[in-house]
């Protein structure tokens, strides 16, 4: 009975261990999605990564990286779920739990879409605007051809971003509605 005892609370305490107390779950593959693309470089691809992390939308955050082929991360973007619902309230019914829980995913599951990927970032015959925060960098891209990302930041504000070969670092070269 001893032995019993002893071995029923030592299975507990290992299990108990074990669990995992966190609600973040990154290494999840449902809550993990990457694709590779030319980005940063004409001749190795990058990997775009999109991590959602979280089980309630309060505490859900989705984290964006673009890592180099050399291993490199050379862009990391942190949105807050709760930020993001936020945003779209006016727009769409989340009042409820399961509403913001199913908007942040499909959030997620968007972000990495081929449209979402821009060949070239610019072209030659585009010219800047008032969204175009870097004039510099606009026409350093379009001379460079190299390829551009978008993602949504709001219901009403999309941004662009490109490899800066110049700066040596990602860059929003426009953003807009």
């Amino acid at each position: 009975m001893k032995y019993l005892i002893l071995y029923l609370f030592t299975l507990l305490f290992f299990l108990t261990a074990c669990q995992n107390t966190s609600d973040k779950q990154p290494n999840d593959p449902a809550n993990l999605k990457t694709t590779v693309a030319f980005f940063s470089d004409t001749t190795k691809m990058d990997t775009f990564k999109v991590v959602l992390q979280g089980k309630k939308p309060k505490d859900m955050l989705l984290t964006f990286n673009i890592v180099t082929g050399n291993g490199k991360e050379i862009y990391k973007k942190v949105f807050k779920a709760s930020d993001l619902i936020n945003n779209y309230q006016e727009t769409l019914d989340l009042s409820k739990e399961k509403s913001q829980r199913d908007f942040i995913q499909q959030e997620f599951n968007l972000f990495l879409e081929e449209e979402n990927f821009l060949w070239p970032a610019l072209t030659p015959e585009q010219k800047p605007d008032r969204q175009s925060p870097d004039l510099a960098f606009f026409k350093e891209l379009q001379d460079s051809q190299l390829n551009g990302f978008q993602y949504r930041l709001t219901k009403e504000t999309k941004v662009y971003i490109a490899w800066s070969g110049q700066h040596q670092q990602v860059k929003i070269y426009y953003k807009c509605c």
